[in-house]
């Protein structure tokens, strides 16, 4: 007969328990990077874009709010020191971020338009502010 020690793991090796903790260890090491990695793709998913919005700049805000389409492209570069930003579709205005305001100011000197200036923009917000990736007048 064998002594009783080596009965007992034979049993427990039969019945899968001999290295379950290894085999837990393992799994939970496997999931944390499964999770690790999926947290890693969904980072660039916080990107947002913004489709033909009114720019407006901050000093001009109070006085265009009600019609942005009237505030000539001349007023906006002439105020870019006050800062830019976008009306979305409930009313808010969101500013944008020093790399914005470059771009906005670079598009409003190369276009043609004389008012009417929608942008299309591409960030990540934070509060009120979009830290720009792309800025473009349609």
């Amino acid at each position: 007969m064998l002594p009783r020690p080596l009965l007992l793991e034979m049993m427990q090796r039969l019945a899968g328990t001999v290295g379950g903790r290894k085999r837990r260890n393992i799994v939970r090491k496997l999931s944390f990077a499964v999770i690790v990695a999926a947290l890693a793709f969904a980072v660039p998913a916080l990107a947002e874009e913004w489709k033909n919005v009114p720019l407006v700049d901050k000093m001009c805000l109070a006085k265009v709010k009600a019609n942005t389409d009237k505030h000539p492209t001349s007023c906006l570069i002439e105020c870019a020191d006050s800062g830019y930003g976008i009306l979305i579709a409930d009313g808010t205005w969101l500013k944008l971020d020093k790399a914005g305001n470059d771009q906005a100011l670079a598009a409003l000197k190369a276009t043609d338009k004389k008012n009417h200036i929608r942008v299309d923009v591409t960030g990540e917000r934070t509060g009120d502010t979009i830290k720009v990736t792309a800025l473009t007048i349609p």
